[in-house]
């Protein structure tokens, strides 16, 4: 089946100026125009921000240039490990495959946007962050779950979702959402699960929306996990971003990335040109900072996994010698973020309101991410070594006590 895309991005014919724009500039003339209502064009920007803005709807060409030797740079390092347990390697990155925006959270609504009609679904995972399921809700479209399971490790149970594909319900959707690894169960989307999924929405005519911001956090991985940008099977969407990429959640610079088979992505990059001019492109003063940001990433990904891990360490050492023996860490193969599993006879509510009384700390239980039973508690790997040790432990004195 064919990609559908939504009805509500407007493709049709250039009127005749426009057109004839078009035919002039592909020749290599430059118009001048007499409504060029730009004023970076005419001397009259300030001096605080240089240069001419060009609107280049994927965001200036340069930051995309940038971006795409940081990230080939970066894929290079995988190529032998790729090699090494059979994976193909990473596709080299192309700068029109790019798209720049704000964040990963914009780049959800734009492919909302781009592939669905008012009523229209996506698939998503729960346990899972509930921030898809708001923006789909704000573009009038449906969020489907299907449903992570855990039997020691977390697994996509895609027999499900074939099923949801060729139920009644599945004419109408439209994407499927993998997080790759997912926050907060930390699971990697596994090569057989991938090969499988691929397969499927190819057959249904369904696009992939691959949120990798976590990847580079391998925590507890198995063998063979890749990312899902440059996947060529099915038309995909990865995105990514600074956020968690330099920690730094304030930097607000996301992208997506295009990939699939040749006719699929060039109808998809057509409208999706035209929602990214609708909504502008990135300023220009953010995209020059680029190149800056990014030679900064590596060290950053370094730094930050550094912390994760040595964290995760001291939190696996916290749990064996707990006396009690009553919390237990799920198997997290990336992200910085992990459940406690907690006794279940303790309501998680109750939990976080006694640690809030007796601690002065608060937390998300299970059931912020639609966790199937009770009993779970999310905890971030990232606090300095201290804080985090005093973190551990008060989870662990809050259960014992609320026991005793």
């Amino acid at each position: 089946m064919t990609v559908h895309f939504s009805s509500r991005v407007d493709i049709s014919d250039p009127n005749p100026i426009a057109a004839a724009e078009a035919r002039v500039r592909a020749a290599g003339v430059a118009l001048g125009k007499l409504n060029d209502s730009n004023p970076t064009r005419h001397g009259l920007a300030p001096a605080q921000v240089p240069g001419v803005y060009t609107a280049e709807p994927r965001g200036p060409r340069t930051a995309r240039e940038a971006l795409a030797r940081y990230l080939n740079d970066v894929g290079r390092f995988a190529v032998d490990e790729a090699a090494h347990d059979g994976r193909p390697s990473a596709p080299t990155v192309d700068p029109d495959s790019l798209y720049l925006l704000s964040s990963t959270s914009e780049a959800y609504s734009w492919l909302i946007k781009l592939l669905c009609d008012a009523g229209d679904a996506v698939l998503a995972p729960k346990p899972g962050y509930p921030l898809i399921e708001s923006i789909a809700r704000l573009e009038c479209v449906d969020t489907i779950e299907y449903q992570l399971q855990f039997d020691g490790s977390w697994f996509i149970d895609t027999a499900a979702i074939e099923q949801l594909l060729y139920s009644e319900e599945g004419e109408r959707i439209r994407a499927l959402v993998l997080i790759n690894p997912n926050n907060p169960t930390g699971s990697y989307v596994k090569p057989e699960e991938r090969a499988t999924l691929v397969d499927l929405c190819r057959e249904r005519g369904v696009a992939i929306i691959a949120d990798e911001v976590f990847y580079d956090y391998s925590l507890e991985p198995f063998d063979g996990n890749a990312r899902l940008a440059g996947e060529r099977g099915v038309l995909t969407f990865a995105l990514d971003g600074f956020s968690k990429m330099l920690a730094a959640p304030h930097a607000k610079v996301g992208w997506i990335r295009v990939s699939g088979p040749e006719n699929d992505v060039f109808e998809a990059q057509r409208r999706l040109d035209v929602i990214a001019d609708d909504y502008l492109p990135m300023s220009d003063i953010i995209a020059a900072q680029l190149p800056s940001l990014l030679s900064v990433a590596p060290r950053q990904v370094v730094r930050v996994r550094d912390r994760v891990h040595g964290n995760l360490a001291t939190l696996h050492a916290m749990l064996e010698r707990d006396e009690h023996g009553l919390v237990d860490v799920l198997r997290a193969e990336g992200g910085w973020n992990v459940l406690l599993r907690v006794p279940s006879v303790i309501d998680e509510n109750e939990l976080v309101l006694r640690m809030i009384e007796t601690h002065g700390l608060t937390g998300q239980p299970g059931y912020f991410f639609d966790m199937t039973s009770n009993g779970y508690l999310a905890i971030s790997l990232l606090p300095e070594p201290d804080e985090f040790r005093r973190n551990v432990q008060a989870v662990l004195d809050t259960v014992a006590a609320m026991l005793a």
